[in-house]
Formats: structure tokens, C-alpha cells, sequence
């Protein structure tokens, strides 16, 4: 087992207070957004084996099917697959969608092949790898995920009774569905941006109406009108409106696959996801937004999210059953008296404390941790956990 020293990284929308009072650490006044766990090169863990600090990153290549196991290794290459968070949001972050396997390869090859370096503000793919991610509440959480209905779209966009919107009803009315949420979406992104930021200030004021008052809209706009007070005139505020918003409960958890446009809003959360940068932004965002890219990965169809919660998993541990082999997560509560468990050694894990105190027990000795502190357990290492507290465990589907 490696204690893991993990980098926080300081994007303007995290919150100030939330992963240092995880961690009870102090109060800087800049934002905390996200504390990475794991072996990316953007920013890799570290660990000490005794020779000093070292990134994880380092140590898997120096022997890979030794840390990661040889299934592991086989499926995904040399590299843990996954990737951890701690993700704290106090503004939201940009409206986006991620590639699935095919166009991340495809994608990352030919702008290789252009010599577009890879720290380029105008580069898509920073990766030949997909991205599906999974986002577990540990506070009340609020999202953007997938289209929503048209016609309740359309329905919406009626209630607001700006004019502008008025052809999007019409559009959003046609048939099939997804050539409708194409061509609207396309609209908006590509429309004069003058325009459009008077488009998005007027309908910013009608969400505002709607969010005070009671009614089917109410909590939808009270969201859109959130997203427009930190975007003003942003396209992406009225690309927002075409989709669902969900509110999580502490434990409840939303799977993003590949194509699904969506957004966090406000709230923090433990998010596992592959190990990649990919991302395409639809909006809400000073960063490049490459429309026609995008409108080549997005899913044009609408769903109804999925909120996820727990299923009971072998010796107490609770499953987030999803479809990705990149990575599993499980969490385990554990009261006062809970007898001692052994983790499932066949696969490298992560493991991330967030309430009380877990200790761990392993072949070459014992750690304990505390909140928000976490350990890496390399592939054939059995561990046995003990302790009041709250452990999530991320590891790969075996």
C-alpha cells in the first residue's frame, strides 16, 4: 500500500471552503476545484517507498504488470486506466461532452499528424483515450446531463415568451428528434454573438420570473438563471436550457458516457473517470469551442437521467454498477463494531477516505486515513479494512 500525496488543482469555478474542510485544512481564500488521485501525467500522485517522493506515474512504468497486474495491462496498456477526484464546485463548470474510443483515437492521430502541439488552446484531442466518468455526491449536487424531451424543451422555451426563442419552439416540434436537437443546437452555437447575448440577457430574465415562481420550471430555471449570472451572453446558456437538470443527494451518483452533453453546477463530489483530458466544449467556457468537432461527437437523442445508487456487493461493500471497464466504484460504510473486510486484490484500487477513520492492513504493514486522505494498492495485494468510516474504492472492472 502507498499513501498517496495528491495535487489540488485551482480552477477559477471550485469552491474556497469545501476540500479544505474535507481535508481540515485552512481556508486560503483561492479556489480548491479539484484534488486528482491517481496516475495522470497532468498531475500524478505521489508516493514514497522509501527513496523519497515519487510520481505514481514513475513508478507504474517502471514496472507495470507488477503494479497493475497483467489482466490490467493487457486491457489498457501499460497505465492505470482511472482517475480520481475530489471535485468541488462553486460555479459552474463548462457545458461539455467527451469522445468515445473511435473518436479519440481518430481525433488525437490527425492533429498529431497537423503537429498541433498538444498544449495548444485550439487542440481537441489531448489523448487517444475516451473519457466516460461517474460523479458520486457527498453534498446536495446540481447538473446538466443529456437532452432533455424536445417537446418539453419546446414546451419550455414557450414559457419563457421571449421572441427569439420562438423558431427554436417550431424546430424543437419537428420530427426525427435528433435532427431537431441538431439543428437547434447548431443554431445557437453559431448564431451572431451579438444577438445571441441578447437573446440569452432576455431569457435570463424570464428564468429568473419562472425560477420565483411555483411551477413545473421552477427549479430548471432557477438553474439556467445560476448558469446565466455567471455567463452573461454566453451561447451556452440557452444550449444549457436543451437539457436536463438533476440534483443529486449525498450518495446518489450520474454516469456520463461518451457523446452525452453536460455540466456540473454547485456541490462536491467524488468523480472516477478514465484516465484522459478529452473534452469538447459546447459553451460556458473563455476556451476554445470547436462547433463543427462538436457536432460530430455530441448523441443527438434525448434521455432521462439515470440517477444511480448503490447495489449491495460482495463482504458489505456498495456497487455503482455502470457500463465502463475503465474503472468500478464501490463504497463502504461502516458503523462502530463492523467486522474486518478484505478487499478484492486482483486488480490495482484506489482508496479514498471521506468520514471517520479507515484502517488498512496489508502485506508490508498497516496505514491509516483520515478524511480525504487516500492509498494506492497495486494488483495482488490483499487488504483488510477495518474502522469506522466511509471508504470509496475505485478500481478497474476485473
Amino acid at each position: 500500500m502507498d499513501r498517496l500525496a495528491n495535487t489540488v488543482r485551482p480552477y477559477a469555478w471550485g469552491s474556497t471552503t469545501a476540500i479544505p474542510g474535507l481535508l481540515g485544512t485552512p481556508v486560503t481564500g483561492e479556489p480548491q476545484a479539484e484534488l486528482w488521485m491517481g496516475a495522470h501525467p497532468g498531475a500524478p500522485s505521489r508516493v514514497d517507498r522509501g527513496d523519497g517522493p515519487r510520481p505514481l506515474t514513475e513508478v507504474i512504468a517502471a514496472d507495470p504488470e507488477g503494479e497493475l497486474g497483467a489482466t490490467t495491462v493487457r486491457a489498457f496498456g501499460p497505465r492505470l486506466p482511472f482517475l480520481v477526484k475530489l471535485l468541488a464546485a462553486a460555479s459552474p463548470l463548462s457545458l461539455q461532452v467527451h469522445p468515445d474510443g473511435a473518436a479519440a483515437e481518430a481525433g488525437f492521430a490527425a492533429e498529431e499528424a497537423l503537429g498541433i502541439p498538444l498544449d495548444a488552446p485550439h487542440r481537441n484531442y489531448k489523448d487517444p483515450h475516451h473519457k466516460p466518468e461517474l460523479l458520486c455526491a457527498l453534498t446536495v449536487f446540481d447538473g446538466l446531463c443529456g437532452f432533455r424531451d424536445p417537446v418539453r424543451t419546446a414546451d419550455l422555451f414557450a414559457a419563457l415568451g421571449v421572441d427569439e426563442l420562438k423558431p427554436y419552439v417550431d424546430l424543437l416540434h419537428a420530427h426525427p428528434e435528433a435532427d431537431a436537437l441538431r439543428e437547434v443546437l447548431t443554431a445557437v452555437l453559431t448564431a451572431e454573438p451579438g444577438a445571441m447575448a441578447a437573446t440569452v440577457s432576455r431569457a435570463a430574465a424570464a428564468c429568473d420570473r419562472l425560477a420565483a415562481q411555483d411551477g413545473p420550471y421552477r427549479d430548471d430555471c432557477a438553474a439556467y438563471a445560476f448558469l446565466a449570472r455567471h455567463y452573461p451572453g454566453d451561447p451556452g446558456v440557452i444550449a444549457a436550457m436543451l437539457l436536463n437538470h438533476v440534483r443529486l443527494q449525498p450518495g446518489e451518483a450520474l454516469y456520463l458516457g461518451a457523446g452525452v452533453p453536460h455540466a456540473y453546477l454547485d456541490g462536491l463530489g467524488v468523480e472516477v473517470m478514465g484516465s484522459s483530458d478529452n473534452v469538447l466544449r459546447c459553451g460556458l467556457t473563455p476556451k476554445h469551442v470547436d462547433v463543427p468537432e462538436l457536432l460530430r461527437v455530441v448523441r443527438f437523442e434525448p434521455t432521462v437521467p439515470a440517477v444511480l445508487r448503490p447495489e449491495a456487493g460482495p463482504d458489505e461493500a456498495e456497487v455503482y454498477a455502470t457500463p465502463a471497464d475503465d474503472f468500478r466504484l464501490s463504497r463502504y460504510v461502516r458503523a462502530v463494531g463492523t467486522p474486518p473486510r478484505l478487499l478484492d486484490a486482483r486488480a490495482p484500487q484506489i482508496l479514498l477516505c471521506t468520514a471517520g477513520t479507515a484502517h488498512l492492513r496489508g502485506d508490508d504493514g498497516e496505514l491509516e486515513l483520515s478524511r480525504g486522505e487516500s492509498a494506492f494498492v497495486r494488483a495482488g495485494e490483499p487488504v483488510e479494512l477495518r474502522g469506522e468510516c466511509t471508504l470509496f474504492r475505485a478500481t478497474v472492472v476485473a
